[in-house]
């Protein structure tokens, strides 16, 4: 049952075109370019807000915008590759949500500006700070404090004796890391297991690793090539019995219990009022990297059932999406 009815339809009345972009119909379209992993689903309400919000600022796809979308089919070793491809088009702004495909863009330009929505531009260098980021990139960044202290917090209540949690994260991606994990988990009394997850290889030491040291929870980070792997995580727990909380809504869609973090929907439709002010001649250098404000609670009861648990109805009325 899903509360984010705000999100609405892409379609009907929006608001009045501001006058930069109304001027703008009457040259060439400009050209945004989305390099993502997989194409949006059909109605996705995440990307439905950025289209709603560039519209809501007047640009719409076909009149005055062209959008370019690339995708790496799983392979994030395309990301250069496809950033390549956009440039060479060329295109007047890059949006990405991925911190290898934000990698890839810095590395390939340092004039086209780039949005990105990624967990801690500051932290992964790129940018300089969040209040004037310099260079060509700009954006949202998602701080992990908030969305892991309140993961751990969410576990606890779904297994009121949690003590030992297992973090799968890979090592070699500059947004994957535990150090946030462990110092929260220390504060609530929660022992938090590090596992390292690099390449498809290590699957069955990583599940080794959360066997041996008796993990009560299990925690899937975002970062490739966790992400690509999901199911067969999500299948190992449910063999074990272990209750799973991820980092994006695919999580709790294919089949893990939970996801607490950012609302994406949100951060989306924020993304468009940083595309609409560099098409309206802003330098990203200028606009400030603003923080999440939104965060969302997703419950998958059909895992909770298998696994023999009952969610507190408090946390069910605070979730925002249950899937049954």
């Amino acid at each position: 049952m899903d509360r984010r009815a705000f999100i609405g339809s892409l379609s009907g009345g929006f608001l009045a075109a501001p006058l930069a972009a109304r001027a703008q119909s009457a040259r060439r379209p400009l050209r945004i370019a989305y390099v993502g992993r997989t194409p949006p689903p059909s109605g996705s309400p995440v990307w439905g807000a950025f289209v709603q919000g560039l519209r809501q600022l007047g640009w719409v796809e076909g009149q005055n915008i062209i959008i370019e979308q690339r995708f790496t089919g799983g392979r994030p070793e395309r990301f250069p590759e496809l950033i390549a491809e956009v440039l060479r088009i060329p295109v007047d702004v890059i949006l990405v949500a991925d911190s290898q495909a934000a990698w890839a863009a810095k590395r390939a330009t340092n004039t086209t500006p780039i949005v990105v929505i990624v967990a801690d531009a500051v932290g992964q260098g790129l940018v300089s700070n969040l209040a004037r980021p310099g260079g060509n990139v700009t954006g949202l960044s998602n701080q992990l404090e908030d969305s892991v202290g309140k993961r751990l917090q969410v576990l606890r209540e779904v297994i009121p004796s949690l003590s030992r949690v297992a973090v799968v994260f890979n090592p070699n991606n500059p947004a994957s890391h535990t150090r946030v994990d462990e110092v929260l988990g220390a504060q609530v009394g929660i022992k938090i297991i590090p596992v390292p997850f690099r390449a498809p290889a290590e699957l069955e030491s990583a599940f080794a690793t959360i066997t041996r040291e008796r993990a009560e929870a299990l925690i899937l980070q975002i970062a490739s090539p966790i992400q690509d792997h999901y199911p067969r995580f999500i299948e190992f727990a449910q063999t074990q019995r272990i209750p799973t909380a991820g980092q994006s809504r695919q999580f709790v869609q294919v089949g893990g219990l939970l996801y607490f973090g950012v609302d994406s929907a949100d951060l989306f439709g924020r993304a468009a009022t940083y595309v609409d002010r560099i098409l309206n001649g802003a330098r990203p250098a200028d606009l400030p990297v603003e923080q999440p404000t939104k965060f969302e609670l997703m419950i998958n009861l059909k895992t909770a059932k298998a696994l023999g648990l009952t969610i507190p109805p408090s946390l069910l009325q605070r979730a925002d999406q249950v899937i049954e």
